[in-house]
């Protein structure tokens, strides 16, 4: 393969990376971005209408979160969360979105401890944080 080639390549590539949002951290299901010390997630299937579904979620359990996923009633997403978990007294802003158009949507928590906690009827077009409590 010749220089100009292995030059073209790269820039596909890097073109493709950045075009899908790819920020280097595996997650799935999701893209990872910092900003001012705070961690987003955001969904890897977007819905097409204006609405924004990031919502920031605080775990006020005083349990360390392991898993969160939604549902709009088609099952559950993979993990919001990935593999980072969200401890206690904490917060992390994740796209309540799988694409399908849905504001309304359930939410299921994991925690170290193994207890689950779902919270339904949340309209992540409308509200910016929610509060997960025992």
């Amino acid at each position: 393969m010749s220089l100009i080639s292995r030059r073209s390549l790269s820039l596909v590539v890097g073109c493709v990376l950045i075009a899908t949002g790819w920020s280097g951290h595996a997650v799935a299901g999701s893209t990872e971005t910092a900003r001012e010390g705070t961690l987003t997630r955001i969904a890897a299937s977007q819905s097409r209408d204006t609405n924004n579904r990031n919502v920031r979620v605080h775990n006020q359990t005083g349990l360390t979160m392991v898993g969160l996923q939604a549902s709009s009633g088609s099952g559950w997403t993979g993990d919001l969360l990935g593999s980072s978990g969200l401890g206690a007294g904490r917060s992390v802003v994740v796209a309540i979105d799988d694409g399908t158009g849905a504001c309304r949507y359930s939410l299921r928590a994991r925690f170290d401890n193994g207890e689950t906690l779902e919270r339904g009827g949340i309209n992540s077009c409308q509200i910016a944080d929610y509060y997960f409590t025992r």
